[in-house]
């Protein structure tokens, strides 16, 4: 395939003159972007502000919460940027078939983005974060954390408005993932582990599988899906182009308004979480006091954690030597087993001690919310290192737990996931507004792209409807899953399936950008 050609269509498309219809209620959308846009910033400040006094003040110097808000304001500029760039997945088939005009399409588009967003689970957000080196992750509050963060959130905004500004379709989730194995390369490398273990590289396979097979699912099944209506049904308006910018008839224009609503849908819920997992990692860097452990875990769940732990430890005992291990030794070992996956017989030990530890630590404190932040911090790191040596140990072929181990195992995994991968009601709305905002705006290149560009004539209903039925299927299988996929390239795929040179660019070029930000910021910071 010729990129550079591939550059110069998606350039002239972003230049071509796109004839819109002269909807007299734009100031409309406007003026609802313009109070979404202070009514969430108003909200989000009010509860941000509220968590951190609840919590207690732990900083007396500006500097904490101005690099907080700094990173805040990225993060969200990350979802922003996600919004308009992503916003041709769902409105170039409406648009392009006058189903909806325009305006109409993205306000539309960007509700149940928002929808989709607020109702999500959290699970792929934090599958997103396990890519991160577990050094930096559980050192997030120190100079090294914020380097990461500000390192990966510039360089996937960098290059996702470059690629808008040049007409590409090219998927966020992609660009996100490059960018946090860019750190993850680039920090392994700065302390000489050249083989690059910094990097999870099988969490990065399965999501890796996910993102590659969902195009070439969207392509197949699209192209399927289009044989078999032109099989059953015979009526020829169905698989021509709009004409002088009539509207189809009216069943196949809700046909394509529903699919339209189902991809906004399936978008918001999955693409809005990658930002909810890098903004709860801010939030634990800059005010861990607020945000490092789930404080709203009720009593009785509290009960529960160190019921589970102690019944786990006791479980880890029969496969160990009965012989007491310091924790500071533990937590070498179990750090060292991530780094290496190398199964020794003390792994399982250093396990077994930490779990200990960490339930005693639980029950003296009788809430998460009664510990100091020192405390606090080492309890959080505690349950994360275990918690990734239960995720590598479930993998492992070299260790055979019995069914009893394995199911107290997956127990208490449950319970530290409770008490630390929680996202409050005020982050999913503040990324839902920042995703349903983009959405309204920026639309333009990117929609004359995947209306015109990628295949060789306009595109007609069938097409649209069977492009956006297929995506809304596999992003939703994906979701159950707990996996992210790339809408862009779902749907551009499930158009014409030709979105490959992209795919094979974004990566790398995320990697490298991500990757010289890390280095320059670690010295800056």
């Amino acid at each position: 395939m010729d990129l550079s050609a591939l550059f110069r269509n998606a350039v002239s498309a972003s230049s071509e003159s796109f004839s819109l219809p002269n909807y007299k209620n734009k100031s409309l959308v406007k003026s609802l972007f313009i109070l979404l846009l202070v009514c969430g910033l108003i909200f989000t400040t009010l509860s941000l502000t509220a968590d951190v006094a609840e919590a207690g003040s732990i900083h007396t110097e500006w500097l904490p919460y101005f690099l907080l808000g700094l990173a805040l304001l990225i993060a969200l500029g990350f979802e922003f940027v996600n919004g308009f760039h992503d916003t041709a997945n769902a409105v170039a088939t409406v648009i392009y078939t006058h189903s909806l005009p325009p305006y109409i399409a993205v306000l539309w588009s960007g509700c149940f983005n928002f929808l989709g967003v607020l109702l999500s689970s959290g699970t792929i957000a934090f599958g997103i974060i396990s890519l991160l080196p577990a050094e930096l992750i559980l050192n997030v509050d120190t100079s090294s954390g914020f380097a990461m963060i500000f390192a990966l959130l510039i360089a996937a905004i960098v290059w996702n408005v470059g690629t808008w500004w040049a007409g590409l379709p090219v998927s966020s989730s992609h660009t996100m993932i490059g960018s946090i194995l860019g750190v993850g390369i680039a920090n392994a490398i700065m302390h000489g582990h050249y083989e690059t273990n910094g990097v999870d590289w099988g969490q990065a396979i399965n999501i890796g599988y996910a993102l590659l097979l969902s195009p070439l699912i969207g392509f197949i099944c699209a192209a399927l899906l289009l044989v078999t209506m032109r099989t059953f049904i015979k009526s020829q308006e169905l698989y021509s182009e709009p004409l002088n910018n009539a509207p189809p008839p009216w069943w196949i224009r809700w046909c394509l308004i529903l699919t339209c609503t189902g991809v906004s849908f399936a978008h918001g819920s999955n693409d809005g979480q990658k930002g909810m997992g890098l903004i709860m990692l801010i939030l634990v860097g800059s005010v861990p006091m607020a945000y490092t452990l789930n404080r709203a875990m009720p009593a009785e769940h509290v009960a529960q954690f160190v019921n589970i732990a102690q019944i786990t430890q006791l479980s880890l005992e029969e496969y160990t030597n009965p012989v007491l291990m310091p924790i500071a030794e533990a937590r070498d070992i179990l750090v060292t087993y991530i780094h290496t996956e190398e199964l020794t017989p003390e792994v399982v030990t250093a396990l077994s001690t930490l779990t200990g530890s960490i339930g005693e630590q639980v029950k003296q404190s009788g809430s998460l919310a009664n510990f100091s932040i020192d405390k606090m911090t080492s309890v959080r790191n505690d349950m994360y290192l275990a918690a990734e040596v239960m995720r590598f140990l479930d993998n492992n072929p070299l260790i055979d737990f019995d069914e009893e181990t394995k199911m107290n195992l997956a127990a208490f995994k449950q319970q530290i996931d409770d008490a630390t991968k929680f996202i409050p009601i005020w982050v999913k709305v503040a990324v839902a507004i920042a995703l349903g905002l983009g959405t309204m705006v920026g639309w333009k290149r990117v929609v004359v792209t995947v209306g015109e560009k990628i295949g060789k004539s306009h595109l007609t209903y069938a097409q649209g409807a069977s492009a956006e039925l297929v995506t809304i299927l596999t992003i939703g299988a994906a979701g159950a899953f707990g996996l992210p996929t790339s809408t862009t390239h779902v749907l551009s795929s499930g158009v014409a399936g030709t979105m490959v040179a992209t795919w094979l660019l974004t990566l790398p070029m995320a990697i490298l950008i991500s990757g010289l930000l890390y280095w320059l910021f670690s010295y800056l910071f």
